[in-house]
């Protein structure tokens, strides 16, 4: 079972950034689509964002486009998530996610990290 490791949360005040990273270990980078979820308390867990291996394809959920980018560096077996112009509405745990389909359901995704909390505050 693959573990990954996100780093990179805090609290922000409204309109601050933040970087999100997510270290996996050795290549498993490789060959594999990767995405950020978050999740509130009671809530389902939610797209934001994913990046596909090969063609670099990407895909960002509606509330976060223009603001947040994602990106990867395969030779350092990291994903990021540089997020701009955070909103309270963005306080939640973050979470990577790598494996089968370059999709927006965490059924799309075969191993996770722990999680990273956000918090977007004055």
């Amino acid at each position: 079972q693959v573990q990954l490791t996100e780093s990179g949360g805090g609290l922000v005040q409204p309109g601050g950034s933040l970087r999100l990273s997510c270290r996996a270990p050795g290549r498993t980078l490789i060959n594999n689509p990767m995405a950020w979820f978050r999740q509130e308390p009671g809530r389902e867990r939610e797209f934001v964002a994913a990046i596909g291996w090969l063609d670099r394809s990407i895909n960002y959920s509606d509330s976060v486009k223009g603001r947040f980018t994602i990106s990867r560096d395969d030779a350092r077996s990291t994903l990021y998530l540089q997020m701009n112009n955070l909103k309270p509405e963005d306080t939640a745990v973050y979470y990577c996610a790598g494996g089968l389909r370059f999709g927006v359901n965490p059924s799309d995704f075969s191993y996770w990290g722990q999680g990273t909390q956000v918090t977007v505050s004055s």
